[in-house]
Order: structure tokens, then C-alpha cells, then sequence
């Protein structure tokens, strides 16, 4: 049932050309948020565009990590739909190996991704969200952020930052009508994790079967987590009611993190 909550809000997605950024795209549209979709391909970016309730949609195109090219792409979509109200930092990237096989360039890229990614959405927002004291700031994090995975110890040591960043910053903010609130799904269906299962395939000789049931055993459910799960929790931290859940970490997992 689609309704009218959030007229009149802007959203900002990263990462928002499908799977997870997708999901929470349709669930804000659905409540009357106006969108901007942020990524670096406009064709996917379109795609999801073209599926969205309601009009006045749009995209923006830049790499997170980039600092400037974030500033300009949230001030031009500020000036095309109004100041931003609800940022959702969904962009991020996963890569897979040991430790000692974890060179500077991989480690310093998942920090960039997903961690600095983060850092450069909310210093573009935050200036206008004080001056109209309310904002919604959810920062899609991971089940790896709140314990640890072997053989991802960047992406682990990034989404640990990025839960750090959402509580230094929540209670920073508690005053000024600005909620933080980090979401972390564990093993979600997305093209992401289809990359991983075939990284598992390529590596162990399993076959895409076997590679997803290892994965979906670290639910206790049994199975992979749906990206509609996912958008229903950022939907209700940005919906009213949920004005008092500010600095938290949620689990999408299953049961898996407690």
C-alpha cells in the first residue's frame, strides 16, 4: 500500500542502480519521497528511474570516494528537487582474500568505498539539514560491521568505521532534529553477492548452488536475506514515528548477529 508520508521530502540514494539501492528507491518513491538515484552508470540508473512511482524524479552521476564530485552532484540536485532531507549512504563495494594477500590499492579502496564514500555524502547534506533542524541519515552498513569475516578484513575494518561514524555522529546531532541510524543487512540477493558465489565457484570448484546454501547458512533462517527487507527498515527510520531510534545498528540478518 503505497501512501503519502513522506511528501514534500527529497531523498538521496548512492548506489542506487539496483539490488538493495534499488529496493529503497521504490520503498521512499512509494511513500512520496522526490528521488535522486546516485551512481556512476546512468544506464542502470535510468532503468531504476523509469520503475519509480510518482514524478519528478532524477539521477546523478558520481564516484563516492570522490569528495568534490560528490559535493557538485548533491549541489545540482539540491538545486533540482530542493535541499536534501533523507540520505541513504547504500554505495558500497566488497572484495575477498586474505590478509597477507590484501595489498595497500585493495585496502585503501574498500576505505574509500565504503567508509570516506560515506563521510562525503553526509558532510554534503548535514550543513542544510542543521539550517532546517530535520534530517534522516541512514547509512547502509553490514552484518560485517558488527562482527567479524574471515578473508574481508578491509571491507570488515570499513563497515566497522562506518558504524563508529553512525553513533559518533548520532549523538553529535541528537539535539537538531537529525537522526543517524546505520542498517546491516547480512547475505542479501543482490548482483553483489552473485559476484561473490561466483568468486567462491571460481575458487573451490562448487558449484553456484552449493556456494549460495554456504552462504545462507550463516542465517539461522536458513536463507538470504530479500533487498525488500533491507528497504522496509530504512523506510521506517525515515518515516514519522520513528523520530526516537538514533544511533543504532539494526541487523537485517536473520537472527545471525544479537
Amino acid at each position: 500500500m503505497h501512501c503519502n508520508q513522506l511528501n514534500g521530502r527529497h531523498a538521496l540514494i548512492t548506489g542506487a542502480g539496483g539490488g538493495i539501492g534499488q529496493a529503497i528507491a521504490m520503498a521512499l518513491a512509494g511513500h512520496g519521497a522526490s528521488l535522486t538515484l546516485l551512481g556512476r552508470d546512468s544506464a542502470k540508473l535510468e532503468t531504476v528511474l523509469q520503475q519509480l512511482p510518482g514524478s519528478g524524479h532524477g539521477l546523478a552521476l558520481a564516484d563516492i570516494s570522490d569528495y568534490e564530485a560528490v559535493k557538485q552532484a548533491f549541489h545540482a540536485a539540491a538545486n533540482a528537487r530542493g535541499d536534501i532531507d533523507i540520505l541513504i549512504n547504500n554505495a558500497g563495494a566488497a572484495r575477498s582474500a586474505p590478509l597477507g594477500r590484501t595489498d595497500p590499492a585493495m585496502w585503501q579502496q574498500m576505505l574509500d568505498t565504503n567508509l570516506t564514500g560515506t563521510y562525503n555524502g553526509i558532510h554534503a547534506v548535514l550543513p542544510a539539514m542543521q539550517t532546517q533542524g530535520w534530517g534522516r541519515i541512514v547509512n547502509i552498513a553490514s552484518t560485517a560491521g558488527l562482527t567479524g569475516y574471515a578473508y574481508v578484513a578491509a571491507y570488515c575494518a570499513a563497515k566497522h568505521g562506518v558504524i563508529g561514524l553512525t553513533r559518533a555522529l548520532a549523538l553529535e546531532l541528537a539535539r537538531s532534529g537529525i537522526t543517524v541510524n546505520a542498517v546491516c543487512p547480512g547475505y542479501t540477493d543482490t548482483p553483489l553477492l552473485q559476484e561473490a558465489i561466483a568468486n567462491i565457484v571460481a575458487k573451490t570448484g562448487r558449484s553456484s548452488a552449493e556456494a549460495e546454501t554456504s552462504l545462507a547458512a550463516s542465517n539461522p533462517q536458513g536463507r538470504l536475506i530479500r533487498p525488500e527487507e533491507v528497504a522496509n527498515t530504512v523506510l521506517w527510520l525515515c518515516l514519522p514515528g520513528a523520530e526516537a531510534i538514533n544511533g543504532q545498528s539494526i541487523a537485517v540478518a536473520g537472527g545471525e548477529v544479537m
